[in-house]
């Protein structure tokens, strides 16, 4: 794979992107039930594989830097983040593209948030943080992201091979 000056500063762009929209609207990004606004930019590997996927990953790690769950999800939510945008890469319609970051992270952040900050089945049942977190993913990369993407289909050419 040859990486060019464009896709490296496309791929700093999205992480910036992604770590200040988690930082400037930290509320909903952190906590048990998460709206990361963010998650919108989850699509655009669809689009750019080769810039999305090591930025959606950088910003991610960067913005669960700044958050209250300390080393599970900096380790635990990146590397959600770097399977869902790998997974999103290989989607072939834009309709798919927004099904792994919802899938992957409600499977891996709803049970990390459900030791975390629930403290495990003494509170609730597991499937309540795995749905609240699927929920804030669909919204936002269906109802966030799917626009975004077909605005940029429009406007820059794909870095896809297909």
């Amino acid at each position: 794979m040859d990486i060019n000056s464009r896709q490296v500063s496309r791929a700093a762009l999205i992480a910036a992107l992604y770590f200040s929209a988690t930082v400037a609207l930290q509320p909903l990004g952190y906590g048990p039930v998460q709206f990361r606004v963010s998650e919108a930019l989850a699509v655009l590997p669809f689009l750019l594989p080769r810039s999305a996927v090591p930025g959606l990953f950088v910003g991610c790690l960067m913005a669960n830097l700044f958050g209250g769950y300390g080393l599970p999800d900096i380790v635990f939510g990146s590397l959600a983040t770097l399977v869902a945008a790998h997974m999103t890469a290989r989607c072939k319609s834009r309709f798919t593209a927004p099904i792994p970051p919802i899938l992957v992270n409600a499977l891996v952040i709803g049970p990390m948030l459900y030791v975390l900050y629930y403290g495990g089945p003494e509170a609730m049942p597991l499937w309540l943080p795995v749905l609240q977190v699927g929920a804030g993913q669909l919204a936002a990369c269906y109802g966030l992201g799917l626009p975004l993407l077909a605005l940029l289909e429009r406007l820059m050419p794909s870095e896809r091979a297909d």
